[in-house]
C-alpha cells in the first residue's frame, strides 16, 4: 500500500476567505468559565459572532412576532399559513403585545443530577437559562426564574433591567437539589400567579408523573401563554451505550437493580422512544413547543438551532 503524505500548501485566498462554522465552546469547558453570569455573556457572545447573521440577533422577534392561539383569542387574528406549514395556529401579535415577559422553571430534582461525563442535566439546564434570560433583557424584554422541585421553592419575577441578571443567576447557583418532582402541581401554581400573558420555558427531565404533567402545561395555554419545553436528557440516557455488569441506582429513591445493559438496551431504547413521542404527542397537542436537549451538545448551539427553527416559521408566514 503507498504511504500516507501530508501536505504543506499554504491555502489559496478563496480558502482562506471562505466562511466557517461558529466555533462553540463544550458544556464543560462553559462549566470551568466561572459564575453564571460570565457564562451566560459567553454564549451569547457565541451566538452573535460567525460567518452567518445571528439567530438571536431578533430574539424577541422570534418569539413574540407570534404567539399561539389559546381559548378565546379572535380567530380573526389567526394566521392561516403558519396553520398551513405547520398544522397549529399561531395568532399575529400588534406593536402593543411585541413585548414579552419569560419565566424561566428549572426543575432541581435530584434526577436532574445525573451525569455521564463532567456536567450534570442540572448544570446545563442552569446554563441554558441563564443564557437565554440573559438573551431575553439583553434585547428590551424582561425575563425572571422560578425553581422547583415537589413545589415552587423560589422565584424571581420578571424585570428587564441588567440588574435582574446577577439575582438569577445567584438563584441559581444556589440550587440545592431534592429527591422528589410534582412537576404538575407547580405548572397549576404557576398559571395562577401570571396575570399577564407571557412565555413560560421549562427546564426538565420530566421524570414525573406524565399525566399530572401535562394537565399543568394545558393549564397554562389555557391562560394564553406560549409554554416552551426544554426536556434535558443525558448523553448515556439517550443512547444507552454500557457494556457489563452495572449497578443502576434510583436517584428518588426508587432502589436499585443489577443487570447487563446489553441484555436490555433494545428494551430500554424502545421505552424511551416510546415516552419521549408520548410527551412529543401531548404537547402537540397542547400546542406547546418541545425542545428534546442532549448536554453534550453545546449550548450556544441548541439556542441556536431552535432560534434557526422559529427564524423559519416567521419567514414562511
Amino acid at each position: 500500500m503507498p504511504e500516507a503524505t501530508t501536505s504543506s500548501r499554504e491555502p489559496s485566498p478563496e480558502e482562506s476567505n471562505k466562511p466557517r462554522g461558529p466555533k462553540y465552546l463544550d458544556p464543560e469547558t462553559l462549566s470551568k468559565l466561572g459564575s453564571l453570569d460570565i457564562v451566560a455573556r459567553k454564549v451569547v457572545e457565541g451566538l452573535r459572532i460567525g460567518q452567518h447573521k445571528s439567530p438571536s440577533r431578533g430574539i424577541s422577534s422570534e418569539f413574540s412576532a407570534y404567539r399561539q392561539y389559546a381559548q378565546g383569542d379572535e380567530t380573526r387574528n389567526i394566521d392561516w399559513k403558519a396553520y398551513a406549514r405547520c398544522d397549529r395556529y399561531y395568532i399575529k401579535l400588534f406593536d402593543a403585545e411585541t413585548n414579552f415577559a419569560s419565566n424561566m422553571l428549572l426543575d432541581a430534582s435530584q434526577s436532574m443530577t445525573y451525569q455521564s461525563g463532567k456536567i450534570s442535566k442540572l448544570e446545563y439546564a442552569k446554563y441554558l437559562a441563564a443564557s437565554l434570560s440573559y438573551l431575553t433583557i439583553d434585547q428590551g424584554d424582561s425575563a425572571g426564574v422560578g425553581i422547583f422541585d415537589g413545589e415552587l421553592q423560589n422565584y424571581i419575577a420578571p424585570k428587564s433591567h441588567m440588574g435582574v441578571l446577577h439575582d438569577i443567576s445567584s438563584e441559581l447557583e444556589k440550587v440545592t437539589p431534592a429527591p422528589r418532582t410534582n412537576v404538575g402541581a407547580v405548572l397549576h401554581d404557576f398559571a395562577h400567579r401570571m396575570t399577564r400573558r407571557g412565555f413560560v420555558m421549562l427546564f426538565s427531565d420530566l421524570f414525573d408523573n406524565t399525566e399530572e404533567f401535562i394537565d399543568g402545561l394545558n393549564h397554562l395555554r389555557y391562560g394564553g401563554h406560549n409554554v416552551i419545553l426544554w426536556h434535558i436528557m443525558d448523553p448515556y440516557e439517550i443512547e444507552f451505550p454500557l457494556n457489563g455488569m452495572w449497578k443502576f441506582m434510583g436517584l428518588e429513591g426508587e432502589g436499585e437493580v443489577i443487570t447487563q445493559p446489553g441484555r436490555v438496551r433494545a428494551n430500554y431504547l424502545e421505552e424511551l422512544k416510546k415516552f419521549v413521542t408520548g410527551i412529543k404527542r401531548a404537547c402537540n397537542k397542547s400546542g406547546v413547543e418541545h425542545v428534546l436537549v442532549n448536554t453534550k451538545v453545546p449550548i450556544e448551539q441548541t439556542i441556536s438551532n431552535y432560534l434557526l427553527q422559529r427564524s423559519a416559521l416567521a419567514k414562511a408566514k
